[in-house]
């Protein structure tokens, strides 16, 4: 349908139950590897195989990894290795510049995983991000919680929540994804919540203390086969944050299944600013994580085309600002909430247009 046409019967109700049925199907959160996005915003497996293979570079998210005190030999092994993973994965995978990311480990001679050197890191974060850059901080290792004072295990001095909240809300950047994986790390979710950011804790209180799963398999998310992701639920090629964290979940409740234990570590998300977290999206969380990626495969599609990158990722805030509204329709009233929402698809239809004509 033409957009002066939409304009014209803007008012109608059937109208916009149809077009907001047409956008569900269409979106590039599509929920089955049936459907196909409109206009293009995701790419066929081939295609996104070769977009990947060139490794074209995304300048506008940068990642910071925090790989803390292993304590014993064994954690000191994994820790690093899951760290090494982690930058690989993002690098070769997710398309992230390598001068953007920043990775501080215990056998890293160069950047040691101490807390001078984490506030160093937040310092050149600080001058090198940007408000619409996007910025990643994973923590890999042990945690600590006494009372009500949560720490990250750093060789050395350690660095509690509060600080870290600090650190990480002084960042210019708007969205900001914290994966803290380490143990008693439930406790860093009032510290770091905040609009705009997600929060994923490997544990869902401080008292959760001992050493995690969630890691391997929240790492495993991101590397995928290397040709595709299995976290990709919905089959779009791409990998959002809510995917890899679901996926990472659904493993690590099977690990203690298996193993016939009682599960000691419980992983949670806050991304709607309330300080709380959910074990699952439909207790209020999910929305802003459901479209925040790890890839760059839109950046990648626009070709260096500065105009559509920057349509791609207004057309994103829009479809978060759907899922965010469709969050708080239980405690809306009716009007309102059609208000809002045909506005919203208003303006979708518009981006739309705008992208199909940038495309040809």
């Amino acid at each position: 349908m033409a957009l002066t046409e939409f304009n014209t019967m803007r008012n109608s109700k059937f109208l916009l139950t149809f077009f907001f049925l047409i956008w569900l199907s269409a979106s590039a959160c599509a929920q089955n590897q049936n459907q196909t996005p409109a206009p293009k915003t995701t790419a066929s497996p081939d295609a996104a195989d070769e977009l990947r293979a060139k490794n074209i570079a995304d300048p506008n998210k940068f990642a910071l990894v925090i790989s803390g005190a292993g304590g014993e030999e064994e954690y000191i092994k994994k820790f690093d290795v899951w760290a090494n993973d982690l930058r690989s994965a993002l690098v070769s995978r997710l398309g992230f510049a390598v001068e953007n990311v920043t990775t501080l480990t215990e056998k890293n001679e160069q950047a040691k995983a101490t807390a001078v050197e984490v506030r160093k890191a937040f310092t050149m974060l600080k001058s090198n991000c940007k408000p619409d850059h996007i910025v990643f901080i994973f923590f890999i290792g042990h945690g600590s919680a006494e009372g009500s004072v949560a720490k990250f295990n750093l060789l050395g001095p350690d660095i509690g929540a509060a600080e870290f909240g600090t650190l990480i809300k002084s960042l210019p950047a708007k969205r900001v994804v914290v994966v803290n994986m380490s143990s008693s790390s439930g406790d860093f979710i009032k510290s770091l919540t905040a609009p705009g950011h997600v929060t994923i804790t490997a544990t869902r209180s401080g008292q959760e203390n001992n050493a995690t799963h969630f890691p391997e398999y929240f790492i495993a998310a991101l590397k995928g086969d290397g040709k595709k992701w299995e976290a990709d639920a919905d089959q779009n090629q791409r990998l959002s944050v809510l995917e890899a964290f679901e996926y990472a979940n659904k493993l690590t409740e099977k690990f203690f299944k298996e193993q016939n234990r009682l599960q000691t570590e419980h992983a949670m998300l806050d991304d709607n600013g309330d300080g709380k977290g959910s074990e699952k999206i439909e207790l209020g969380d999910g929305s802003l994580a459901k479209n925040t990626y790890f890839d760059s495969m839109l950046y990648q599609l626009a070709g260096g085309d500065a105009e559509l990158q920057k349509l791609f990722a207004d057309r994103i805030k829009l479809e978060t600002d759907v899922e965010v509204l469709k969050a708080r329709k239980a405690e809306m009233k009716p009007e309102d909430y059609e208000n809002e929402l045909e506005k919203l698809l208003l303006q979708m239809a518009e981006l739309n247009e705008k992208i199909k004509a940038r495309q040809k």
